[in-house]
This record gives structure tokens, sequence and C-alpha cells, in this order.
């Protein structure tokens, strides 16, 4: 199973959050709005689509080829966490910069 299908309301939290880009590239210094959603806690729980980051591509899964060599969760969560601190801190600092700017 791949989980439910996200309501209206997730759609429009993940737009929002779309539209900060990827909150890691931002803690580098990078505007990246080229950005997929990445599910925190997996996609079957209940209320998983309100936890996710929005993440680009070499942030969200490993890029051999990225020339910038970006640390990415999917396979490195320990490393990832690391450096750009915990997923729960990263949603807290999503969810504060959209509420600011609401």
């Amino acid at each position: 199973m791949k989980g439910s299908t996200p309501t209206k309301a997730e759609k429009l939290l993940w737009s929002q959050m779309a539209a900060l880009g990827c909150i890691a590239c931002a803690q580098d210094g990078i505007k990246n709005t080229h950005v997929s959603i990445h599910h925190i806690d997996g996609r079957t729980k209940p209320g998983a689509h309100k936890k996710v980051l929005p993440l680009c591509a070499p942030h969200h899964q490993q890029d051999d080829t990225d020339p910038m060599q970006r640390v990415a969760v999917h396979p490195n969560k320990a490393r990832f966490e690391q450096q750009y601190g915990t997923q729960i801190e990263l949603l807290h600092q999503v969810m504060l910069l959209i509420g600011s700017a609401a």
C-alpha cells in the first residue's frame, strides 16, 4: 500500500512548502525552488501527509552526479540530520516560515 491520497488541504500545504524551496538548500544559503515532497515518517500513518519537507532532488535521493555533492536524506538519514538538523526540526522551521509568510 502506497498510502492515502492527500486531501485538498494537504495539497495546499505542500504548495506552500514548495514555494519556500528546499529547506536544506536554504540552510546552505541557496534558493532552490525545484523541490519534491519528502514524507518524514512514511505515507501510510495517520497525518503522514502533514509530516513532509520540501527537498530538492539531490537532498531527497542520493545523486552521485551532483556536482555539489549534497547529502541526501535517502540513504544518508544520519548524515543528513547531522548536517541540517532532525527532520522534525526542519519541519518546525518550514511551518514557522509558512506562518510568517502568511
